[in-house]
């Protein structure tokens, strides 16, 4: 398989990856909103060195990420994603914004906020178990399309397209997602924390459900 058509498939596989609205979407969607770019793109950069870690172990640890598909480790795994995605979905539901509209649009976050929303962006992807079983998948996938799997180059190359792919249309979500500022309302930012605590609960009952089935 040449270059450019390795580059094709996997701008596809990037592109379909992007558009699976997964949890952390409507947390960026939110972010974005309500803290600005600079704050989603920080949130979307935790997101992304988890992928990284998980792209690593499953390079690394390939037979044994491969081992991680067998009952007993999906159970462990989705109970406790599942669990977490539960109860930080609760917290959502609950939550309540009753600050004033332009103290709650923070346009500027402050160096520790960027931190924090990292390190948020990085545990959240990181509690989904689906995540590292997705980059086994597109890892397996990339190996099928290089004739000789001695040469780990063309592997790197491909996951990287896949990356690179993904980043930039995070970033176009972000970026269109801040032209909604002006639309925003008290009710609709609850509305919005709503939504995102009812998509992470049913995703953390999906996680439970799915590991006694």
């Amino acid at each position: 398989m040449t270059y450019f058509d390795l580059t094709l498939k996997a701008v596809v596989t990037g592109f379909i990856l992007s558009i699976m609205i997964g949890p952390v979407f409507f947390v960026l969607l939110e972010t974005s909103i309500t803290k600005g770019v600079r704050a989603a793109l920080a949130l979307d950069l935790g997101v992304l060195l988890s992928d990284l870690l998980y792209i690593l172990i499953a390079y690394v640890f390939y037979a044994e990420v491969a081992s991680l598909g067998s009952k007993d480790n999906r159970l462990i795994l989705n109970v406790i994603g599942g669990s977490l995605f539960l109860i930080y979905g609760v917290i959502n539901l609950f939550k309540k914004i009753n600050n004033p509209i332009q103290d709650t649009l923070k346009s500027v976050p402050k160096s520790k906020d960027i931190v924090v929303l990292i390190v948020k962006g990085f545990l959240l992807n990181l509690a989904n178990p689906m995540v590292i079983f997705y980059w086994f998948s597109i890892m397996t996938l990339g190996t099928s399309y290089v004739e000789d799997t001695q040469v780990h180059y063309p592997i790197f190359y491909f996951i990287s397209i896949i990356f690179i792919t993904f980043f930039s249309l995070d970033v176009l979500k972000i970026f269109g997602a801040k032209y909604l500022r002006p639309l925003v309302t008290i009710r609709l930012l609850n509305g919005l924390n709503k939504l995102i605590g009812i998509v992470f609960g049913l995703f953390g009952l999906f996680l439970l459900i799915r590991s006694y089935i």
